[in-house]
């Protein structure tokens, strides 16, 4: 029972993880200007927070979700002004040409930033609770170690997606002079900003 359930967890992470959105590109162009694993690390932020928000969706921890809910407005605000803090930020980066080893502190930004921008898209446990009513999953409340079999098959499935993402980018850094790495940036700053300001915008719509 708790095999199938993991099972059903990494194809919900995995599809979760799929569409390219903010973190994507912010995954891709840390793959390229820092190296690999520091996309890897950022792409496992991302995997947490996924983790977080199916386990509140699956454990029915209706104060966490009715806050969620309730403060979406806040949330977005917080959301969007990160995404253009971060676009600015990626825009700005200097490319280098070879990776350099990274320490704790810059793995752990990369993880926590990362983490941060997924967590502060309150849409994210929306879909989560919509896709685990829709599958019946929800029914698992309760039952920790069957919630804990789904939610690590929910952080393997996405965690898998940007590991291969990050790998797949890493292969093309050598690839790319140093001219395009910077104009790279500046796109990737570009649409991250963007994505932010679409945010903002919605708040309003």
């Amino acid at each position: 029972m708790n095999g199938s359930l993991f099972f059903e967890g990494v194809v919900v992470g995995l599809l979760m993880a799929l569409p390219l959105g903010p973190i994507a590109v912010l995954c891709i162009q840390r793959s390229l200007n820092q190296g690999k694993i520091h996309g890897m690390v950022s792409g496992f932020g991302a995997a947490s927070a996924d983790a977080i928000y199916g386990f509140i969706a699956v454990s029915g921890l209706t104060f966490i979700s009715d806050f969620l809910v309730k403060e979406q407005v806040c949330l977005r605000l917080v959301s969007g002004l990160f995404l253009c803090y971060m676009g600015v930020k990626v825009f700005r980066t200097k490319p280098v040409q070879r990776a350099t080893p990274g320490n704790n502190t810059s793995y752990f930004n990369n993880y926590i930033s990362a983490l941060l921008l997924t967590l502060a898209n309150a849409g994210t446990f929306l879909v989560f609770a919509a896709v685990f009513a829709g599958l019946g999953l929800a029914r698992e409340s309760g039952h920790y170690s069957s919630s804990g079999a789904l939610i690590a098959g929910v952080f393997v499935g996405s965690g898998t997606w940007w590991f291969t993402l990050s790998s797949i980018t890493g292969i093309f850094k050598e690839k790319l002079g140093y001219s395009r790495l910077g104009l790279l940036n500046k796109i990737s700053g570009i649409i991250i900003a963007g994505f932010g300001l679409f945010v903002l915008a919605s708040m309003w719509i």
